[in-house]
């Protein structure tokens, strides 16, 4: 039986007196059936009335459309099934493990477009105020000992296993997609000019493009979930993965993170949150 702690934490960082980045951590332990958890990071931009909004809006609109998985009436519900995916799901015979993270992994996508609609319409029914509101997204959703990991734009998903910290998302930045072609090394990310490109975002267009992974989880494991104010400025690995298994709990785990990215210079708002996965 897996069993998952979990804290989230916000800062403005050093330089700036708006905080656009929004975070959020729920953990559903029933007394009968699998433990669940929903983790999000959302990295807004456009400013007040812009990215301040935007990310609010996409987590509270994912809360939303994922709340039947946290419903104490029914632990062992899976999702709530529209008559055409219920009957082909009947058709094909008894929900599977597989079945079931697949139906995971299009509800995730469906709450995400959701949230894109939100900040989307917003956007282009009030474009003299929020005209460049938009948001990255980075999100995990933990079901038994498999995580459903969905991102868009730049904050990161990484897996700490061993004391090693291997990322799971991949950004959607131009600076990402020149190491990809080899046109620069990975450490000149950090430095590039155009360092906070992003060519995919919530609010950017009417239809968004979800990555989605799947990745087993097991007792020992830690997940990350992160803006850039915090990758940016923690560059070392192992640093990152020290200060987060030397901690008593993900609360410190936070702390310790959000202070390390504010001595490094604190140059963007920090959102982190730590998951601490045992038997």
């Amino acid at each position: 039986m897996i069993n998952i702690v979990a804290a989230a934490l916000t800062d403005p960082g050093r330089l700036r007196d708006l905080n656009e980045d929004r975070v959020w951590a729920e953990v559903y332990n029933p007394s009968e059936g699998e433990t669940v958890g929903l983790f999000i990071v959302c990295d807004g931009m456009g400013g007040h009335l812009g990215g301040e909004c935007a990310s609010n809006w996409a987590v509270e609109t994912v809360k939303r459309d994922l709340a039947d998985y946290f419903c104490p009436k029914d632990p062992r519900a899976t999702v709530k099934l529209s008559e055409g995916t219920a009957a082909s799901q009947t058709k094909s015979g008894p929900i599977t493990r597989k079945s079931e993270i697949t139906i995971i992994e299009k509800n995730i996508k469906d709450a995400i477009q959701d949230a894109n609609d939100v900040v989307y319409e917003y956007a282009r029914q009030k474009p003299d105020k929020a005209g460049d509101a938009g948001t990255t997204i980075t999100l995990a959703f933990i079901r038994g000992s498999r995580a459903v990991i969905a991102n868009v734009g730049d904050s990161r998903t990484y897996l700490i296993r061993d004391e090693q910290l291997h990322q799971i998302s991949s950004d959607h930045s131009l600076v990402a997609s020149l190491v990809t072609s080899g046109a620069i090394e990975p450490e000149e990310v950090y430095v590039h000019p155009q360092r906070n490109v992003i060519y995919r975002s919530l609010g950017q267009k009417q239809q968004v493009q979800i990555d989605t992974f799947v990745q087993a989880v097991l007792p020992g494991d830690y997940l990350l979930l992160c803006s850039d104010g915090l990758w940016e400025m923690v560059q070392d690995d192992d640093l990152i993965v020290k200060l987060i298994t030397s901690s008593n709990n993900p609360v410190e785990a936070c702390q310790k993170l959000v202070e390390a990215a504010n001595t490094a210079g604190g140059e963007d708002n920090i959102g982190v949150v730590v998951v601490k996965v045992s038997g």
